[in-house]
């Protein structure tokens, strides 16, 4: 499915939330329920739904105001339990790429909240819209989306506190959307970063639900060198270029330390305008 539009210009996540509502159409043109969970009839009948379980974007060029930006997006099986779905975009006018992106879905029950193998009755219903050869729009070995993020531990060098979901954040299930999730991660960049660089790439790993009446901590470093160890382990030492900077990210209950979300995120030097 492609689908071209002129605004993706303030922020990154105009084209976060770009992606999610054509991969939401593409599933609506195929038939899939509209309830913003593209699930078939045989999932509707035994209550369940697919959650993220795993998103990575690298953008290679920001559009500039008026700029036709061309999204394709496909999904296909991925494994026993899920399935996934990749974005390509381009500039209309050149055709050249200027971002790709894979996500992770899982399958769970909506009644016990526990994650439930793909039946072949479900396999077939949603196979059949999927590519016959696979196709990834990251075909490379070994490409940054298939890197493990090691879990960010205390002390971290940034943090903000006490973040809360908006009804705008939250999905038909009262849960908080994926899209937010990357939102709440910028938070506790620091401004110096944000000043003089732009996000290059987001790896987020979602651990937890989060719920509406939740209250979220944002906590952020930078990458370790070997990434390995945490950055106190390292007395402060990190992979922060100054060109091309690093993080790690952590997103956890407040009140009681739940993971929810971790992340790693690469940044470069804003272009000269």
């Amino acid at each position: 499915m492609k689908c071209s539009f002129f605004y993706f210009c303030l922020f990154n996540l105009l084209e976060f939330h770009a992606m999610q509502e054509i991969g939401s159409n593409h599933a609506q043109s195929l038939g899939f329920s509209t309830d913003g969970f593209a699930t078939t009839p045989t999932m509707r009948k035994m209550h369940l739904i697919w959650v993220t379980a795993r998103m990575h974007i690298e953008i290679y060029k920001y559009p500039a105001w008026s700029d036709v930006v061309e999204i394709e997006t496909w999904c296909q099986s991925e494994g026993r339990i899920g399935t996934r779905r990749d974005w390509i975009l381009k500039d209309a006018t050149t055709g050249e790429l200027i971002g790709r992106a894979t996500g992770k879905w899982v399958m769970m029950n909506q009644d016990t909240r526990r994650l439930q193998k793909v039946s072949d009755d479900v396999r077939e219903e949603h196979l059949i819209f999927c590519p016959r050869e696979p196709r990834l729009a990251f075909p490379e070995k070994n490409n940054k989306s298939l890197k493990k993020i090691i879990k960010l531990e205390d002390p971290a060098q940034y943090s903000r506190l006490g973040l809360t979901p908006r009804r705008a954040d939250l999905d038909m299930n009262h849960h908080v959307n994926y899209v937010t999730y990357i939102g709440w991660v910028l938070e506790s960049m620091p401004q110096e970063i944000i000043d003089t660089h732009e996000l290059q790439s987001i790896t987020l790993d979602y651990r937890r639900e989060c719920l509406q009446d939740d209250v979220v901590d944002s906590l952020t470093s930078p990458e370790p060198i070997d990434g390995t160890k945490t950055v106190s382990e390292h007395n402060g030492t990190a992979r922060e270029d100054a060109d091309c900077p690093q993080f790690l990210h952590l997103l956890r209950v407040s009140c009681d330390g739940q993971e929810i979300n971790r992340g790693r995120t690469e940044w470069r030097k804003k272009p000269a305008r």
